[in-house]
């Protein structure tokens, strides 16, 4: 295949994905939704009540389609989600540290929707850290020329390199900003959009090798690498520089009180439009009849039918275990086993007996193994936890009041792969976990030992109430293959233009959330609904459902 035509398809792929992002016309939205008759017309059927299953049913909703939606969980949010111990006491984050939600596609989507003025967003107190050989930078928000200087202090011999990558970083995002709100010929993207272009094809170690040299200077731009699952050498430099730059450019908020109040804020949107949703039901097969989705099949043995099926479950789950093997063309279901499942986590949840607000300093705080990031990537994945680097959260920091009074909460975190608990899979689906608690509360101590040691001497004797929670917990409670936290990795055979559609071969099938375009984070989830919900009413309209 010419170049050329690789070129073109990816282009193709992009501009669709642009267009899903651009502003609807409500008016012949709710027009094309009159046509699907409520009672006559079977609903679209969501698997799935992540971020992205609750955005695209919140749009279906909100135009006058027929929605139902089943989610496994008894709440709504997927890893947007809290859970509580001490009978209320203490309110636990599962996966929210910071996100970008002001002035970018989040807060387009969460207007759109009405939802935002159902929540409060504060900005985190620094928007990252970067750190590096006997330094620490603490990055203020909305000021990407405070990064360029305070890293031209440690790296003078690099200040022009510096200036230009963080330059072209925030030119990612503003590049991606305007080719959301127009269009442009094939022939004209290279010129109209130089910085995408140039970094479509590029890891982010390749990226940045692009504008700097120092290792360590390497190092410390590629700080939040494991907020995207990958190492430099193997992460699309386009989804970190346009993360990264958007963060500079915009700003880290957190949601008050918590994650939960969006995931339960788009939920109630469903609901107020006349959606239903199904807690505590697992959809357990996709019914597809002369190649077209046409229901969904519960754990309840109740056939759900079907206008439509949107799976917020991941990709794997719903081809390989929801779908009948002979639906899928073999060339799909070659591309979709060279796909990985993303990295997944370890996560102590710490309740303190005592107030940390005034007394530790800083929200985020961190310990690297100091062998750098390609080195943490692989003692995270076979669960070096003595070794490998981690964080800790003082939610306390994010805004006053957060925790109970006399208390505080923090989050110890670090990546782990999924190797080192898959010895303990059969026993703890089958609910034998003697030998799996054994190991999980060992994972527990060394962190917690890790952190009073490096970030808060007599942490230990602080804590009321602690829980953890390995990759087969997120397993439990997402269905995730492997306890994947990011959906598919963002490697580069599937990421920005190469990534996996959400339209898939099944006519009437589609995919929503991190397993599928563009891939994981709270924005992007939420954007791969809106896309989903433009691709199905571009389908409605072109009459090729039900």
């Amino acid at each position: 295949m010419s170049q050329e035509s690789i070129s073109r398809r990816k282009f193709l792929q992009m501009t669709a994905i642009s267009l899903a992002l651009m502003p609807f016309d409500w008016a012949e939205m709710n027009a094309l939704a009159a046509t699907v008759k409520p009672g006559n017309g079977k609903p679209v059927v969501i698997i799935g009540a992540g971020l992205g299953g609750l955005c695209c049913g919140a749009y279906l909703a909100k135009a006058g389609i027929p929605v139902t939606l089943v989610e496994q969980h008894f709440i709504p949010g997927g890893y947007a989600t809290t859970f509580q111990r001490a009978s209320g006491k203490f309110t636990f984050e599962v996966s929210l540290e910071g996100t970008s939600i002001h002035d970018n596609s989040a807060e387009r989507m969460l207007r759109e929707l009405g939802v935002l003025d159902k929540i409060q967003i504060v900005a985190i107190p620094e928007v990252l850290k970067i750190r590096g050989p006997g330094f620490e930078i603490a990055v203020p928000q909305k000021d990407p020329q405070a990064l360029i200087e305070l890293l031209s202090r440690q790296f003078p011999e690099e200040r022009d390199g510096i200036r230009n990558v963080i330059e072209e970083m925030v030119g990612i995002v503003r590049e991606t900003d305007r080719l959301v709100a127009g269009q442009v010929a094939f022939s004209d993207f290279p010129a109209e959009y130089p910085k995408l272009w140039n970094v479509h094809d590029k890891t982010l170690y390749d990226f940045l090798d692009g504008f700097v040299k120092n290792p360590d200077l390497k190092n410390a731009l590629s700080e939040q690498w494991g907020y995207y699952g990958l190492p430099p050498s193997k992460l699309s430099g386009f989804y970190y520089a346009v993360a990264f730059g958007e963060y500079l450019l915009k700003g880290s908020y957190y949601i008050k009180p918590r994650s939960q109040a969006l995931s339960n804020a788009l939920a109630d949107v469903i609901k107020a439009s006349g959606g239903e949703i199904l807690y505590g039901v697992e959809a357990r097969k996709i019914l597809v009849e002369n190649g077209e989705a046409t229901g969904v099949v519960t754990s309840e043995d109740k056939t759900l039918p079907a206008l439509a099926v949107v799976s917020n479950a991941s990709a794997i789950t719903t081809f390989k275990q929801m779908v009948a093997p002979d639906v899928l063309p073999p060339d799909y279901l070659i591309k979709l086993d060279g796909y990985r499942p993303s990295i997944s986590s370890f996560i102590v949840w710490l309740g303190l007996n005592q107030e940390l607000h005034g007394k530790l300093e800083g929200y985020d705080h961190s310990v690297s193994s100091g062998l750098g990031p390609e080195a943490d990537y692989e003692l995270a994945l076979a669960g070096e936890v003595e070794k490998m680097g981690f964080g800790m959260v003082c939610y306390d920091n994010v805004y006053e009041g957060y925790s109970s009074p006399g208390t505080s909460t923090l989050k110890i975190i670090c990546l782990s792969g999924y190797e080192p608990w898959r010895r303990f899979e059969a026993d703890y689906r089958a609910g034998r976990k003697g030998e799996y608690h054994k190991e999980k509360d060992r994972w527990a101590d060394i962190l917690i030992a890790r952190a009073e040691k490096d970030i808060l001497p007599g942490l230990r004797s602080m804590i009321e109430v602690h829980e953890a929670a390995t990759p087969l917990t997120n397993w439990r409670y997402t269905r995730n293959p492997e306890g994947a936290i990011y959906g598919f990795e963002q490697a580069m055979n599937n990421t920005f233009m190469n990534r996996i559609d959400n339209r898939t071969p099944v006519k009437g099938l589609y995919l929503a959330g991190a397993w599928g375009s563009p891939g994981g984070g709270y924005t992007a989830v939420m954007g791969s609904g809106r896309q989903t919900f433009a691709y199905l009413m571009e389908d409605l309209k072109a009459g090729g459902l039900g």
